[in-house]
């Protein structure tokens, strides 16, 4: 009987060991053949990572003319209350910095990570594209922001495409067909952010909607806004984000822009790593409606109209109280933006205090009633105490 039980147990081992090694073979030879070959890339590392910009190219984003924030008198006097203190623990942050009246009030970091540790800011890269097209079009590199997307990038010159204007990519309605998955390994978005042609990836959308008529938060869209800012600019967008921000700025330290290949193309919708500090220059930029200490880098009337929400229907069918351009906005106290990553990457304005809050992370945590994160809240809450 003994013998019979260690038998069947055998056939088993061995006929789910062959299954595997069939599903390994048959998913091999399916991502070989259909040329598929990022999805090795994917499955082996399953999930983003706020150190993913290890695993990928990167063009470095230069800084010039370091300009540190100034030090509070109260630095190292602000107190964080236990039960927030408790929820950036259990969210796996890694750091929050507090900017107030244009002086570092607060920061602290976790597990190994420092002023200087470089992290995955992910969706946030969507903001400071946006940024930059704000910069292109004070420049006149953009003429307006009812420009075709076709008069940048050929893939747009005919038919639904052609109606594709940049307002609809900057308010996330350009209608296209963008699949905005990340957990499924055969998503455009996991093409292109383990991929190595995120420009096939973001033009080869098709035109489902008509443009502006339907608000759905597409990466794709982000994308394409990258892939103008190079036609229009004649640059990568690492070069012309560090003359015209990062330098500007007075970023301490370089930023690194991951590319889908090496000489390759920014993933302009996700993948900007920098620190806690110089994150918040760029809070601090859109506090003050583009102005960099008498600089006016982005025109106050784009950075009015970026955190304006954009109210063109959601899938519910309701007008979007909740985004502007590559922004978002807190519905119920719509004076309040921020820009946003998956994990929980956070650049939070609070104009009414002069406030700029960063928290980045590795999960997000609990969700407010209205879906927005409670730590989004709580980290207001608390800022406007201080």
């Amino acid at each position: 009987m003994q013998d019979n039980k260690k038998g069947r147990m055998k056939k088993i081992i061995k006929y789910t060991g062959l299954g595997l090694l069939t599903i390994v073979i048959a998913f091999s030879a399916y991502a070989v053949i259909s040329g598929r070959i990022y999805l090795f890339r994917a499955v082996y590392h399953n999930f983003a990572n706020v150190d993913d910009y290890k695993i990928f190219e990167n063009n470095i984003v230069q800084a010039d003319s370091i300009q540190p924030f100034d030090i509070s008198k109260n630095y190292g006097n602000v107190v964080v209350p236990d039960d927030l203190n408790k929820l950036l623990e259990r969210t796996a942050s890694i750091a929050v910095v507090v900017i107030k009246n244009d002086s570092l009030v607060f920061e602290k970091y976790w597990d190994g990570y420092s002023d200087s540790s470089y992290s995955s800011s992910f969706s946030v890269a969507k903001t400071i594209t946006a940024m930059l097209i704000g910069v292109a079009l004070k420049e006149g590199k953009i003429r307006s922001l009812q420009d075709k997307v076709g008069d940048y990038l050929p893939e747009f010159k005919e038919g639904d495409k052609a109606n594709v204007k940049i307002i609809d990519l900057l308010t996330m309605s350009s209608g296209s067909n963008w699949d905005e998955s990340y957990a499924n390994p055969f998503s455009v978005t996991t093409e292109a952010y383990y991929g190595d042609d995120v420009y096939k990836a973001a033009t080869g959308v098709k035109i489902i909607h008509k443009p502006g008529t339907l608000f759905e938060y597409k990466s794709g869209d982000t994308q394409l806004l990258g892939l103008i800012l190079e036609k229009a600019t004649g640059k990568s967008l690492s070069d012309y984000a560090s003359e015209k921000l990062w330098k500007p700025l007075g970023a301490v330290h370089a930023a690194y822009w991951s590319t889908d290949k090496k000489n390759g193309n920014e993933k302009a919708y996700c993948c900007f790593n920098s620190n806690a500090r110089d994150f918040a220059k760029i809070g601090s930029l859109l506090l003050h409606q583009g102005n960099w200490k008498g600089r006016q880098i982005i025109d106050s009337t784009y950075c009015e109209q970026a955190i304006t929400p954009c109210m063109i229907n959601n899938a519910g069918n309701n007008p979007c109280t909740y985004y502007g351009y590559q922004l978002w906005i807190l519905p119920d106290r719509p004076q309040i933006y921020f820009a946003r990553g998956i994990l929980g990457q956070y650049i939070i304005v609070v104009p009414e205090k002069n406030m700029v809050i960063v928290r980045l992370g590795k999960t997000v945590g609990p969700r407010s009633q209205n879906g927005f994160p409670k730590l989004v809240y709580d980290l207001v809450s608390w800022g406007e105490t201080l």
